[in-house]
């Protein structure tokens, strides 16, 4: 892969987990002309017939070109994939290469919207290789315990509601479920977890899980934030790859 090529690529990954650039992070190389964003469709569906499509392309991915693509983004979530504790970028290491592989199409389809970004993800300059590529290096990074935490002030409100209403999909230990393209939470920053639960909650997240919105609709800022707190502290096990 060339390295024009393989920065689109990464590009492309990281705007699939939501990420945005602040004002102080470094400058970013100028996107392709693209054309205007897909339409978004009527009805979201999950766990669409492309499932077997998108594993496919993670099982085709090849690690070591992937890891190539990575380079050019260090500078913003920074080595080995960590993110950043401010919340700005999400850990993408260890994450579910099945999960990276459907936001990034997501964003492709217009199933997810990220305007600023989405010319990096374009059908014109990522192609089904790229994508696994880069998922394939990702998922195999491991995730230290150094994570952004939250304010350590109510985690009986987090574990009880992440019981509740999580552990369900997101399994007991944050661990996921590459199956069925449940993230892994464990691991993660709190700031960037607080962020992606309020604006499912609040209707601004477009191809989150109807069964997330429904059972996060009219929880308060203060419960989010015991949830996403006791979520950024659940151990952080396996790789994504082993799931």
């Amino acid at each position: 892969m060339n390295v024009i090529k393989g920065r689109i690529a990464l590009a492309a990954v990281l705007v699939a987990l939501g990420t945005a650039c602040t004002s102080g992070a470094p400058t970013r190389s100028v996107p392709p002309a693209q054309s205007a964003a897909p339409a978004a469709p009527s009805a979201y569906v999950w766990n669409d017939a492309e499932a077997d499509k998108l594993r496919t392309m993670l099982a085709a991915g090849d690690p070591a070109r992937g890891e190539q693509a990575f380079i050019s983004c260090r500078g913003c979530h920074r080595a080995q994939a960590l993110g950043r504790p401010d919340g700005s970028y999400p850990r993408l290491a260890g994450q579910h290469g099945t999960v990276l592989i459907k936001q990034l199409t997501d964003v492709q389809a217009g199933r997810r919207a990220n305007e600023k970004m989405l010319p990096f993800a374009d059908h014109g300059v990522l192609d089904t290789r790229d994508i696994g590529d880069v998922a394939s290096y990702l998922t195999r990074l491991p995730v230290p315990p150094d994570n952004g935490k939250g304010p350590g002030t109510d985690l009986a409100t987090g574990q009880a509601q992440y019981d509740k209403l999580c552990a369900s999909c997101h399994g007991t230990r944050g661990e996921g479920d590459a199956a069925k393209f449940y993230p892994r939470v464990s691991g993660q920053h709190f700031k960037y977890l607080l962020r992606e639960t309020v604006d499912i909650r609040d209707g601004r997240r477009k191809n989150a899980d109807p069964r997330m919105v429904e059972v996060t609709r009219g929880l308060p800022d203060a419960v989010l934030t015991s949830l996403a707190d006791y979520m950024s502290r659940l151990p952080v096990g396996p790789t994504g790859l082993t799931r």
